[in-house]
């Protein structure tokens, strides 16, 4: 099919939404099931609720118990399978785990991500995976992340939140934690500080790009490939501003990957060993696995990059999250404060480290249970090389593509009770007062089976954290009629940010 063709059946498509979309306007629907309509199936619906899609597909999971296909329009190849079936996740993400691997479609719509872990199969993912993991547990790495998140924390965090106390204002803490976040794992993967949290608040253009890039990949997810890739060849719409972050990403990442190399061209290596760095690491590794690079700058970018979304998203987004849904709980508040004070008090001045914030409990069981509702990677996308039969009974094949909704999970009364919407942290901690475990596919916050996200202990680490020094330091209180809503992302964010004042504790000096 060429250009042209491809452009006029496009603008036959648009006319024909408009259509159906102002005829179901003015109609009252009497399911939120979107109706089937000829040629251009289910989209219309979609795009009536585009400004909610999160929630929008939970309540059609609900309705549906728990599974839904999704009719695209004609010849677009869009069909989808959305499910919330523990049992289905179970046997995709671990059962029949071979069957089901990220793919050439997948590998399309991430294209940003490269060779990273995240686009990989095969033989290329096991090494990526057994590089990172080797980099993360180095005792040298440990270390390194304490020291940069503390001193983030003491330095940054902390002095930032004490100065709007003070002034009594008003501040997006959403934005304060992307920020921390962004600044700490790049000063741990690139050894640079972008210096992002800081009390002016500066325009960090790759900051932003990030964000930009997210969204417009959950757009590729719902509408036609034909018409996101005729925008990406225009220059339009959402492809424009991915075209956009993309080149303001790789300039921001390459910069930093230029002034290592230099820095280690000119340092004697009696000094290169005193430090232990990461990128280095990285690269040592890969050449131990005796990766064929090819391009051995593009390949680091490409692993890099994939490890900077998910540290600063992740971590961003629970922590985002917690504190919204801490606010609405404050006898919940009270209980961490009060495990604080009886594990943590005498040490708070001083650097806490992983063994001693892993001792509390009910912290855990809130946070847990944050990730539960408020998972930081609201879906996985997945498609089988071979036909299948998935416990719930759907029969699916190389074309189907299956959606699997971790938000959606955290809301289904199948799978958590009558009580599903509730945020009890009790769910978490067992009778005898320990940690309380459920098997991953439940709550795969962090994915499940072998993909099982390598830097989840990491990640945890750092919102326990950050989340005990601000909860230990000031209360913090939603704006009152501030609207709080998931951002349309492939990333659970905050559509408006999370608009608060922070209150110093009193006794706290």
């Amino acid at each position: 099919m060429d250009f042209l063709e491809s452009l006029v059946i496009l603008f036959f498509l648009l006319i024909l939404m408009l259509f159906f979309i102002l005829t179901h306007k003015s109609q009252k629907p009497t399911t939120v099931i979107p109706m089937d309509w000829p040629i251009l199936g289910m989209i219309p619906g979609v795009l009536l609720n585009a400004h909610r899609l999160h929630d929008y597909l939970t309540t059609i999971l609900i309705e549906n118990g728990g599974t839904f296909m999704f009719k695209g329009p004609w010849f677009t190849n869009m069909d989808m399978l959305f499910t919330t079936n523990p049992l289905d996740i179970h046997h995709i993400l671990t059962k029949n785990f071979s069957n089901y691997p990220k793919g050439d479609n997948f590998r399309k719509i991430f294209d940003i991500l490269g060779d990273g872990i995240f686009n990989s199969d095969g033989e290329l993912w096991e090494t990526h995976r057994k590089v990172t993991m080797c980099v993360f547990k180095h005792a040298g790495f440990q270390s390194l992340l304490e020291t940069i998140l503390w001193n983030k924390v003491e330095k940054g965090l902390l002095p930032i939140l004490e100065s709007i106390s003070r002034q009594g204002k008003k501040m997006d803490l959403q934005d304060i934690f992307q920020r921390f976040t962004f600044d700490t794992i790049c000063e741990l993967l690139l050894d640079h500080d972008p210096k992002s949290l800081s009390l002016d608040f500066p325009y960090i253009p790759s900051l932003k790009a990030f964000s930009h890039s997210e969204k417009a990949i959950l757009y590729r997810h719902v509408t036609p490939s034909s018409f996101w890739k005729l925008q990406k060849l225009l220059g339009v719409g959402n492809e424009k501003m991915m075209s956009d972050a993309w080149k303001t990403i790789d300039l921001f990442i390459y910069n930093c990957l230029n002034q290592n190399s230099n820095e280690s061209n000119n340092m004697k290596c009696a000094h290169q060993d005193e430090k232990f760095l990461p990128l280095t690491a990285f690269m040592r590794e890969f050449k131990d696995q005796r990766v064929c690079f090819g391009d051995a700058t593009k390949f680091l970018r490409d692993t890099l990059l994939s490890l900077i979304v998910a540290g600063k998203d992740t971590t961003s987004s629970i922590l985002s999250w917690f504190f919204y849904i801490l606010a609405q709980n404050p006898s919940v508040e009270d209980k961490i404060l009060e495990e604080i004070h009886t594990h943590l008090e005498v040490k708070l001045g001083e650097r806490l480290n992983a063994r001693e914030i892993g001792e509390m409990v009910y912290l855990h069981g809130a946070l847990t249970e944050c990730l539960r509702l408020f998972p930081p990677l609201p879906f996985n996308h997945k498609s089988p090389l071979q036909p299948d039969i998935l416990p719930s009974g759907h029969q699916v094949n190389q074309s189907t593509k299956i959606i699997l909704c971790f938000y959606s999970m955290g809301k289904m009364k199948s799978i958590w009770g009558e009580d599903c919407m509730e945020f009890k942290p009790e769910r978490w901690v067992a009778k005898r007062g320990g940690i309380k475990h459920e098997p991953s596919y439940k709550i795969p916050a962090f994915n499940a089976g072998p993909r099982t996200c390598v830097g989840k202990d990491m990640a945890l680490y750092q919102v326990k954290m950050v989340a005990t020094m601000v909860l230990y330091h000031y209360h913090v209180e939603p704006v009152e009629d501030h609207i709080v809503l998931p951002e349309d992302s492939v990333v659970l964010q905050m559509k408006h940010g999370l608009k608060v004042r922070v209150t110093k504790r009193t006794g706290i000096n």
